[in-house]
């Protein structure tokens, strides 16, 4: 933690942080379930800050933002982390952060800026992709999908694991994703694609857990049948980390071929109407730090928006980047989201 001490002498030399924070100043965060981070890390913030961290988890991101919106005028909490791209059109529209220009973000790349207010801080970014069962097609000498209708050939029937983007954040984005590559006007749409992976016998989860720990082959212990899933870029790495051998090969990889991943990127950002600002000021620096970025990837498995982090070895050897990883607008996709939504359930689900 020693670099973690060394950064707040630096924020002081550079006028960031450490405004003196009051007498037992508590600082609420609001985030979602997946939040994670060493404990050791946080303690070290709030000796040097003398903040106290209360973390209130509020569901998904989803979940997080709509009650946020509901309680708006009095804040659950003084700082919203985790709310992403797919959501963040809704809580900026609903006002529901105030600006903040954190001196650490002139770092960070503009492909993760999405405000031009700075009302919400790009903190980390991750991947929708496929995940293949890497034992399988090998046993199977099968080749690997390389695009988006790949998965609608006979050769890949029956073994597609997706979630419903009403319900999963990894679903959603997967939406967006064949959105994006097929649009929604023509003479075959997104929905024309859906309906021939319902052909193909895809089957849909509510949720990731049961996508990927009880219909995948390819997961650790898994009872699974399917040798594709929609998961993360995150996942491989995952799997080898939590093994207790490390195998030297991965038993599953991400397909990143151009178009069939969908970039996300969470952000933080300050509640209107906390009473603690300087503190939130505070929080949000920390989480653009080099020591919070560096702890994120064993954590929550996503990557560091921070180009000094440096990434876990199990990231460097197992993790596989998309080169064009699909993107599409905050606002575009908060216009459209529940129109997408209600189509795709009519077509998919009805």
């Amino acid at each position: 933690m020693r670099r973690c001490v060394l950064f707040f002498m630096l924020c002081l030399l550079l006028g960031v942080a450490p405004l003196v924070a009051r007498d037992n100043e508590t600082l609420t965060l609001v985030t979602h379930d997946s939040f994670s981070m060493s404990e050791d890390l946080l303690a070290v913030f709030q000796s040097e800050t003398g903040i106290t961290v209360q973390i209130l988890r509020s569901g998904d991101a989803g979940a997080m933002v709509n009650q946020s919106i509901l309680s708006k005028g009095n804040p659950l909490g003084d700082v919203m982390f985790g709310v992403d791209n797919t959501f963040l059109g809704r809580a900026l529209a609903a006002d529901l952060f105030v600006p903040y220009e954190s001196p650490l973000l002139k770092d960070v790349s503009d492909e993760f800026k999405s405000d031009a207010e700075n009302r919400v801080t790009p903190v980390d970014f991750g991947d929708v992709c496929l995940n293949y069962d890497a034992g399988y097609f090998a046993a199977e000498s099968a080749a690997i999908p390389e695009s988006l209708v790949d998965l609608t050939q006979p050769a890949y029937k029956g073994q597609l694991v997706v979630e419903n983007p009403a319900t999963s954040s990894p679903g959603l984005a997967f939406l967006l994703a064949t959105v994006q590559q097929f649009g929604t006007e023509g003479d075959y749409t997104y929905l024309d694609y859906w309906r021939d992976l319902v052909a193909n016998d895809v089957y849909i989860s509510d949720n990731w857990s049961d996508a990927y720990y009880n219909q995948f082959s390819g997961s650790a212990g898994s009872q699974g049948a399917r040798p594709l899933v929609v998961s993360y870029a995150s996942s491989p790495p995952a799997e080898v980390y939590f093994m207790e051998t490390p195998p030297e090969q991965a038993p599953t990889a991400s397909i990143v071929a151009d178009g069939m991943c969908f970039r996300q990127i969470e952000y933080v950002g300050i509640l209107a109407g906390s009473s603690h600002l300087d503190a939130a000021k505070q929080w949000i620096d920390f989480m653009l730090s080099v020591p919070f970025q560096e702890d994120m990837p064993l954590q929550m498995f996503v990557f560091p928006v921070n180009p000094a982090a440096t990434l876990p070895a199990v990231f460097e050897q197992f993790a596989q980047m998309p080169a064009e990883p699909v993107q599409m607008d905050a606002a575009t996709i908060d216009a459209n989201r529940e129109a997408w939504l209600q189509a795709w359930a009519e077509t998919v689900l009805r």
